[in-house]
């Protein structure tokens, strides 16, 4: 409860500091800087060493992969019949096919299951979230966007992102034995600066905005996200015969808010800017209550 508490906490200050104090300019995109380029890699070279592997792993990545290619074909078929627009629906694909798998879904599988869930949440962060929002996210952002994709562009920007390199040495960390203490000592902090400062540059970002106009489109996003998507993340693990923490840190992750990089996107691509915004808003508000509900739900 004190986890869940901390994440509110921080979320809320965020908010409070946006609306009635004046933070210095640029101070989000330095909070982010950091998280993603100090705090995140730092976090999974700690991690990643200590990570048993398991067969009942590539659930975790099938799950993003599940989430966001099952957004793409809904909203393909369904935002025609809908009359929505190209810009609409290429938003609604990259904000609710991709999660807030970082910000909110390390504290969040902390906070529920401790160390073991935080380190599945970076497995399906980085090998499932990640790749996606770097590869076929920028595909699908081109193509609604009517620009051209450039792979070298894409491939550059995977092989070059601090947390997915740290992946790899921690990969190779983890089969010579793991860090010495004296390491661990130093990734350990440095990792645990990623909650307060992610929820809180999340709040100082967090908008609610739109109309009547929106509504449909809000509620076809977020009962994707939030509801069907992680269902049926649920009934592929059971199917395969998944089971224990494994399933449940791959359904709560495909369960979390949408991703605040995906939705940077949709606005650099002028890809319903408004729309996209309104759902990451009212997704991270939704998440959580959600989050926690489907953990009680799995009976974790």
């Amino acid at each position: 409860m004190s986890a869940l508490l901390l994440l509110f906490v921080c979320l809320v200050l965020g908010v409070l500091v946006r609306r009635f104090a004046q933070p210095p300019a640029g101070i989000v995109h330095g909070l982010n800087w950091w998280v993603l380029n100090i705090a995140l890699p730092a976090l999974v070279l700690e991690l990643i060493p200590q990570l048993k592997l398991d067969a009942s792993l590539w659930f975790l990545v099938a799950a993003m992969w599940l989430t966001f290619f099952g957004a793409w074909l809904l909203f393909a078929w369904i935002g025609p019949r809908l009359g929505w627009s190209r810009g609409r629906i290429g938003a609604l694909v990259l904000v609710c096919g991709l999660g807030n798998t970082s910000f909110m879904g390390y504290p969040l599988l902390q906070a529920l299951h401790g160390q073991a869930g935080l380190t599945l949440a970076v497995v399906a962060d980085q090998l499932g979230c990640f790749p996606l929002l770097a590869s076929v996210g920028v595909v699908v952002a081109c193509l609604y966007a009517g620009r051209d994709p450039d792979p070298r562009r894409i491939a550059r920007r995977i092989a070059t992102f601090p947390a997915f390199l740290a992946l790899v040495v921690g990969i190779v960390a983890g089969v010579l034995g793991g860090w010495p203490a004296v390491l661990d000592g130093v990734f350990k902090p440095l990792g645990d600066t990623l909650t307060p400062l992610a929820l809180f540059s999340v709040g100082l970002q967090f908008r609610l905005q739109g109309g009547e106009h929106q509504y449909s489109a809000v509620a076809w996003g977020l009962g994707w996200k939030l509801l069907l998507a992680p269902a049926l993340c649920w009934a592929l693990g059971v199917a395969t015969g998944v089971g224990g923490l494994t399933l449940v840190a791959g359904v709560l992750q495909a369960a979390m808010a949408p991703m605040v990089s995906a939705t940077i996107l949709a606005d650099e691509y002028e890809l319903d800017p408004e729309l996209a915004n309104t759902v990451l808003g009212a997704g991270i508000v939704l998440s959580l209550l959600t989050v926690p509900l489907g953990n009680w739900l799995l009976g974790a």
